[in-house]
Formats: C-alpha cells, structure tokens, sequence
C-alpha cells in the first residue's frame, strides 16, 4: 500500500516532535509549513540571525560554521529516519545558508530583507553552479552544499552592494 501525502505528512510530523535531532532538521517544526517551507526556514533563521548579529565577528563565524558542519550530520540522520532524501521540511541547509548570507552584514532591517531576498532567489532557482551541487552531490553533504553556496553568492553580492554603493 503506497502511503498518501497525508499519512506522510503525519509520519514526519510525529517524528519531528519525538526526535530531537529530525526536530532540528525541520527548522524546529517551521519545515513543516504547507507552502514553501524552505522559506519558512529562512523566515525562522531571522530571530537567530538578530540574536547573534553582533558577536564579535569569529563568534558568529563559529555559531555559522558549527551549524553548517553539524547540518551535514543532521541532514543525513534526518533524510535516513524519514525516509526520504532531501525531503523539503527539512530546512537546517537554509538556517546555515541564510547566516552565511548576513555573515558581517550592516545592520538594519533594510539588510535584512536584502539577505533575505537574494539567499531565496539563489536557492529556489539554483542557477549553475549550485543546480549541478543539487543533483549531482548526494547524502548530508549534498543536502547542505547547494545552500551553502547559494549563501555565499548571496553574501559576495550583498557585500559588494555595501562596499560599492554604499
């Protein structure tokens, strides 16, 4: 019997509140939102990005690379208890792309929306080279590398933006 969108909506949710570890894939239970829960991730990531924003600049790198490196594991953990390979609620690869998006960001509500805007549009669409990571790098890595470096083309514009511009 082949299991229905529904009856699988419920097996993840059920997992995501019993593990604690596919809890934290799932962005806290924001991957879980109907519509675009990769956005619903990011949306969830701005409380932490404000919490953190101004640490001295190595803490926030540190906050930024532990969550990258510990995704990788988590991703892989998560895809294997859910059963499913990248399934899209889990949403801890937009957490650490949207932080490296906003690494050493001006401050102010208006860099916000920016980050936010460009990681969005670099991950949703995936134009080359961050497509070629999607489909062709598999497991916990491969989960996280299409936005990791969809956060970092992000942040090399937004930081261009600021440094030209501004």
């Amino acid at each position: 019997m082949n299991e229905t969108e529904d009856q699988m909506i419920d097996r993840i949710q059920f997992k995501a509140l019993k593990d604690p570890v596919v809890c934290l894939a799932l962005g806290l239970g924001s991957g879980l939102s109907p519509k675009a829960p990769g956005t619903a991730g990011t949306v969830m990531t701005i409380p932490l990005f404000l919490l953190i924003q101004d640490l001295p600049l190595m803490a926030y790198a540190a906050i930024t690379i532990l969550i990258t490196l510990s995704g990788i594991w988590i991703c892989s953990y998560s895809s294997k208890k859910l059963g499913v390979h990248d399934h899209p609620a889990i949403v801890i690869d937009e957490v650490a792309g949207f932080l490296i998006t906003m690494f050493a960001a001006p401050s102010g509500w208006q860099w916000v929306l920016a980050g936010f805007i460009l990681f969005r549009f670099f991950d949703a669409l995936k134009p080359w080279p961050i497509s070629w990571l999607d489909k062709n790098i598999h497991g916990g890595f491969g989960i996280m590398i299409d936005d990791v470096v969809a956060g970092l083309v992000s942040m090399s514009l937004l930081q261009a933006y600021w440094y030209w511009f501004i």
